[in-house]
């Protein structure tokens, strides 16, 4: 009977070693349901409007402060007022203007109308590891409260940065997201993602943010926001905020719109290719813009031949003669306002 006795005790104690050991999560760790339902009340869609009103940009971020919204720099290019609305919620807050910047980072503070609202903890990203679960919240071209679960799959040297690479998908909307650990703090702000690549999606870790908030200041106005230089940006290596890595730029008309003997107006510009693997069948959008800014033609460029990882190819096209004198002035071969290019799609060559 003792040992009969002795052995129950044992098989217990066993068992309840076991389940504290093995169970689907320790005394840190959270479940992703509680993670996302914990996380939400404290992330934005944020839209970006420039002095018109007009959306410029549709973008995430997430409270760190009382009013204090964390975002990525390049969401606030170009705008000149904007507005943020909490996940599952209707109230907009009119955006005041900016508190914190670190350009070559690409990260913001921006200030807004009061919100009752919980900041997310900022975890320590010096201490992630290759392997690790994480979870990304954001809005995917405009899909509220979108959650996604994943893996870092890598940490990048940038010169003496870093940035996290992830597996949780995200998408242009993404940026400015936050990316959690499974203690549900923030060690990542969603910036780029390749579509030509398997699932290649990057985080700035959120040390970078740690340093900034203490350096928040007076808050200034968003329409003095300067363009930052992509060279200079902390993914400039891997190509862009939400971009497949392929910049459009240096556009130049080739014939003048006064010639009579041209029906098309032909036009130049240079693909970039930031990957280290050569890449083809770039497929770009090219859309001009009139003088008042607005929108007034697009073009669909295909750029079959191989462009090699590092290095740029010129692109010929052309568009409806019409196009050129509504776009530029004094028979000049640069238009009043740069061309968009959006780069759709590509292939790497393998």
């Amino acid at each position: 009977m003792w040992s009969e006795f002795k052995l129950s005790r044992i098989v217990a104690l066993f068992l309840t070693i076991t389940i504290f050991t093995v169970g689907p999560t320790n005394v840190w760790g959270q479940t992703p349901q509680q993670i996302a339902k914990k996380t939400f009340p404290s992330v934005v869609l944020l839209v970006m409007q420039d002095a018109n009103g007009q959306p410029v940009s549709l973008s995430s971020g997430f409270f760190v402060l009382d009013r204090v919204i964390a975002s990525n720099y390049h969401v606030v290019e170009g705008a000149s007022r904007g507005y943020a609305k909490v996940v599952g919620q209707k109230t907009k807050y009119e955006i005041e203007g900016i508190t914190g910047v670190d350009p070559e980072r690409d990260l913001v503070l921006m200030k807004v109308t009061a919100t009752p609202t919980t900041p997310l903890s900022l975890g320590d990203s010096d201490s992630v590891e290759v392997g690790e679960p994480v979870y990304a919240i954001g809005n995917p071209q405009g899909l509220e409260g979108t959650f996604s679960q994943g893996i870092v799959s890598g940490i990048r040297k940038i010169g003496p940065d870093k940035l996290l690479q992830i597996t949780a998908p995200i998408s242009p909307g993404s940026s400015g997201g936050p990316v959690l650990n499974s203690k549900g703090e923030v060690i990542g702000i969603s910036v780029a993602i390749f579509r030509g690549g398997q699932n290649l999606n990057f985080a700035v870790p959120s040390n970078y943010l740690k340093a900034l908030i203490p350096k928040a200041v007076q808050t200034k106005s968003l329409a003095g926001i300067k363009s930052s230089t992509r060279e200079h940006a902390i993914w400039a290596g891997f190509g862009g905020p939400s971009t497949d890595a392929i910049i459009g730029k240096e556009f130049i008309w080739k014939h003048s719109y006064q010639n009579p003997f041209f029906s098309k107006a032909e036009y130049s510009f240079s693909l970039k290719n930031n990957l280290l693997e050569p890449v083809r069948n770039v497929i770009c959008l090219v859309i001009f813009f009139g003088a008042s800014g607005e929108p007034v033609e697009a073009d669909l460029v295909n750029y079959k031949d191989v462009i090699p990882g590092g290095l740029a190819r010129r692109v010929m096209s052309e568009v409806d003669q019409s196009v050129q004198p509504i776009t530029t002035e004094n028979n000049s071969p640069r238009p009043k306002r740069q061309p968009e290019f959006r780069i759709l799609n590509f292939e790497i060559v393998q």
